[in-house]
């Protein structure tokens, strides 16, 4: 990763770690290296998994387990979360996907448990592929981008599941940060 791709990255982690709660066990899909269970030390999470079909092996890293796999086949079976994060993940994932996550989400989460999605502006994808031919970035798979509108993330809970805690726009607007959290039965 360059100089930029991790201070955005840090960025998006910022944002979006106000919204994960002292103590809660976390599902971190995209989770690439683990660096977000680093960046929440500060609030002691529970021994939680990442998963991401880029990692070469399932490997452990200090209590928490990165997976090489996709979502949700390859979570352990009766395994739940309080928190689950995808940050710069959703607009890679296709649509056709997306549509079960409402379901598949409830099933994983606890009740009150939160699901935290950060989504780029579509314009970004241009801003990185100027980034990316100046070697600014690397732009990781920028092929799977395939122009994911951000107001399609409003859409994908139902709104008897879940609720929306939060919603903003950051990176100059050019980033998005969507919090929604289970409606407790």
């Amino acid at each position: 990763m360059k100089y930029l791709d991790k201070f955005l990255r840090d960025w998006r982690i910022k944002v979006a770690s106000q919204y994960v709660r002292s103590n809660d066990k976390l599902l971190d899909i995209g989770c690439f290296d683990g660096f977000l269970f680093n960046a929440l030390k500060q609030k002691n999470i529970q021994p939680s998994i990442g998963i991401d079909p880029l990692l070469e092996e399932t490997e452990a890293k200090g209590k928490h387990l990165l997976i090489s796999g996709v979502f949700p086949n390859d979570i352990p079976v009766h395994t739940t979360f309080d928190c689950i994060t995808m940050l710069a993940v959703l607009e890679h994932i296709p649509r056709e996907q997306q549509q079960v996550f409402d379901e598949q989400f409830y099933e994983f989460l606890n009740p009150s448990g939160r699901i935290i999605i950060t989504v780029p502006s579509p314009f970004v994808d241009q801003i990185l592929w100027v980034l990316r031919k100046l070697n600014l970035v690397d732009g990781m798979s920028l092929d799977e981008h395939y122009g994911f509108k951000t107001k399609e993330v409003f859409s994908l809970f139902d709104k008897k599941n879940y609720h929306l805690l939060k919603y903003k726009r950051f990176q100059l607007g050019l980033n998005n940060l969507f919090v929604f959290e289970k409606r407790v039965e």
